[in-house]
């Protein structure tokens, strides 16, 4: 049997186009994976995130203890007034003549500040007197009678003692004598009406010149050249005369600061025309009754306290506003310490404060470590307390770490232009930091 020969030119030329479609298909693949590789990076992929870095140590905050002045106080707002002063009122009626100062003219005592011109006439003390001229000649006249009467009576006693006399006759002298006597009498009571009359109208006319009661300022006139007083208006103020050397000082104290008041208790206060000056009283009194529009329908309550401060220059006027502060208890060149390092107090009234190392640089040191330190608190107030026992100046004491809580606020809603936004009610007793130096 005869094999025909293979044609060996077919097979390479068959295995040859397999291949191709092969490597084709492979090729398809890895480009689609690629492709795919490329867009789930682009849109899946979420690279992880770097490494936190390594905190850097964090210094301590602290404040270093000190020596220093330290006072505890109630603070509330005043008003300055007068002291001593007094209202000048005309005695007559009539019409002002003139008016002889002005406000702001000082006066003393006894200076006449206005005339006035009275409505008495001059004809009516003419006429007094000459009545009264007219009585006493009557009266001379009566006594003569009198006299005469008398001397009779007593003739006619004599008579009868040697019955030498009627009965009638010694009856009718002694009537005669009672009845001259009495006409005295009443003459007498009509010349004491007319001497009455003449120094009441005597008086008036001197009131025409209305003097000053006291020396000091005039603060008011409302007395003017020309006016007209009538005498139901006597009693009106022509003018104010005030002594300004000596002010009074009321203040506006909160109903929960008053038990803390004392009689003679320091109060001192500023006020904004003069910034950096400081005067001082002793508290004279508390006013027992509310202030005017405190203490009604939910309002806080408020009473006056009251004290006086020496004006020697007339540098301070009544109506100016004060920022007064009575002082409870202060301390000279103590250790003091801010109040926010404190916290809260044991159970003893103590208070544990972390004491820093006294090396600066130590205190920079990632792990550095505070001492604890228990101490006790004398007088303080909104800003800093006496030290006692437990720390000396010089040391530093760690400000306690402050949490901060953020939450979600929502947006306040819009406020309608015609609805006012209240203002901030301001404190009413607020203990003294820092004292200006007293005037």
């Amino acid at each position: 049997m005869t094999v025909e020969p293979t044609d060996k030119s077919a097979l390479p030329t068959a295995l040859g186009h397999a291949g191709r479609r092969w490597l084709t298909a492979i090729l398809a693949l890895l480009i689609a994976l690629g492709a795919g590789f490329l867009i789930w990076k682009a849109f899946w992929y979420k690279p992880p995130p770097p490494p936190a870095p390594k905190p850097a140590p964090v210094p301590l905050q602290t404040e270093v203890v000190r020596r220093g002045d330290i006072e505890q106080a109630v603070f509330a707002n005043g008003k300055l007034q007068l002291h001593k002063y007094s209202d000048v009122v005309a005695q007559v009626s009539g019409q002002i003549k003139d008016v002889l100062v002005m406000v702001g003219d000082e006066v003393k005592s006894g200076k006449m500040v206005v005339e006035i011109t009275p409505t008495l006439p001059s004809a009516r003390l003419e006429s007094n007197r000459a009545q009264l001229a007219k009585l006493q000649a009557e009266l001379a006249d009566q006594r003569a009678q009198l006299d005469f009467a008398e001397l009779q009576f007593k003739r006619q006693t004599q008579l009868k003692a040697e019955n030498a006399t009627r009965e009638e006759s010694y009856e009718s002298s002694r009537m005669s004598m009672y009845s001259a006597s009495a006409r005295v009498e009443a003459i007498n009571a009509q010349i004491r009406q007319i001497e009455a009359t003449l120094k009441d109208d005597e008086l008036t006319r001197s009131h025409t010149q209305v003097l000053a009661p006291i020396s000091g300022t005039v603060v008011s006139v409302a007395a003017r050249t020309g006016q007209m007083i009538n005498p139901g208006q006597t009693t009106v103020p022509l003018m104010r005369i005030a002594d300004l050397s000596r002010l009074t000082v009321q203040a506006r104290v909160a109903e929960i600061d008053v038990p803390l008041l004392r009689k003679g208790m320091t109060a001192y206060f500023t006020t904004p025309g003069y910034p950096g000056k400081r005067w001082s009283g002793k508290l004279r009194q508390v006013i027992p009754v509310p202030a005017d529009g405190s203490g009604e329908q939910g309002k806080q309550t408020f009473y006056n306290v009251l004290f006086e401060v020496d004006n020697p220059q007339e540098e301070l006027m009544s109506g100016m506003s004060t920022q007064v502060r009575f002082v409870l208890a202060q301390a000279h060149d103590v250790v003091i310490l801010p109040v926010k390092l404190l916290g809260k107090p044991e159970a003893d009234g103590s208070y544990v404060v972390k004491v820093a190392d006294a090396n600066p640089k130590a205190n920079q040191q990632a792990n550095q470590q505070a001492i604890l330190r228990k101490i006790k608190i004398g007088i303080h107030n909104d800003q800093m307390a006496q030290v006692l026992s437990g720390l000396e100046p010089g040391e530093r004491v760690v400000v306690p770490a402050v949490t901060t809580v953020t939450a979600a606020t929502p947006a306040p809603a819009p406020t309608p232009a015609s609805t006012p936004i209240p203002a901030a009610k301001n404190a009413t007793s607020s203990p003294a930091a820092s004292v200006p130096k007293a005037h």
